[in-house]
């Protein structure tokens, strides 16, 4: 584990574990989490022998508690400063959610050999908002919700997002796991709220058509059709068609939160994937 302090003075927080010769995986994060999102992932192929590593977006987790930074432009330009500080080569960048969106904006201006492939779950793009040029996304209304419930009553939405649509666990019999909730709630409440407030906007608004299209290595989209927090029909199947070598797999019933409630499953996709 370790801190980068950035040019603006922003520490940033992040995980790597195992040999400095294997095969590096980076994970990243969505809103409002941390690193510790992906312990699962980050254990599961670590004693596989790979290099794995995960950084607190600034504002999230460990990280400092920016007030300005808080968009994609910045996040990406945070992952490259950590990238060229670890000198890491031939990565394969990971990304859920809001993490989907950073891997997409990092990887579309990454240098040459920096990456080599890309893995899309549950994520943001192509972009989120319901707009003249994407009539089926999501209205301003819901993420203007999404600020107001952050901004003044965090607390308790940190534990409502995670009990409900996040994990699926709002839907007729599903096995709620309580651990599972509180660990999203811990992980949340590390961040900053104004960090977490800005974010809203960064997921929802953010275009990233023009990023997929320049993406020249393989990308895996996967994504569960029963996700409550990006719906699965406005995002998969059209960041999969936008993508020069992209690849959709779909998970019938999966919610938004399946690399942990479906991590065997997950996992496994994902190491054929890498291996492939």
């Amino acid at each position: 584990m370790g801190i980068l302090k950035i040019a603006d003075g922003t520490e940033l927080f992040y995980k790597d574990w195992g040999s400095r010769d294997a095969q590096v995986i980076w994970f990243h994060h969505g809103w409002p989490l941390s690193a510790d999102d992906w312990d699962n992932q980050m254990m599961f192929f670590l004693l596989k022998g790979y290099r794995v590593i995960a950084h607190d977006r600034r504002g999230h987790g460990r990280s400092t508690q920016t007030d300005t930074g808080n968009e994609m432009d910045t996040y990406a330009a945070d992952v490259a400063a950590l990238v060229e500080h670890l000198d890491v080569r031939g990565a394969v960048h990971i990304g859920h959610s809001t993490g989907g969106g950073e891997v997409a904006h990092y990887v579309a201006r990454a240098k040459p050999g920096r990456v080599s492939k890309a893995v899309l779950i549950g994520a943001v793009p192509p972009v989120m908002l319901k707009s003249e040029k994407n009539p089926g996304g999501l209205p301003m209304e819901v993420f203007d919700n999404f600020r107001e419930q952050t901004a003044f009553n965090r607390a308790q939405f940190f534990i409502d997002v995670p009990a409900g649509p996040f994990y699926g666990f709002n839907r007729p019999g599903a096995k709620v796991d309580q651990g599972v909730i509180d660990n999203w709630w811990r992980q949340g409440m590390m961040g900053g709220i104004k960090a977490h407030y800005d974010c809203v906007k960064a997921f929802s608004e953010t275009d990233f058509t023009e990023d997929l299209q320049r993406i020249d290595v393989p990308v895996l989209v996967m994504h569960g059709d029963d996700d409550q927090v990006v719906p699965y029909a406005d995002s998969a199947p059209l960041s999969a068609k936008l993508l020069k070598q992209g690849t959709l797999k779909t998970y019938p019933g999966y919610p938004h939160g399946m690399a942990t409630t479906h991590a065997a499953v997950i996992n496994a996709d994902l190491l054929a994937f890498i291996q492939g």
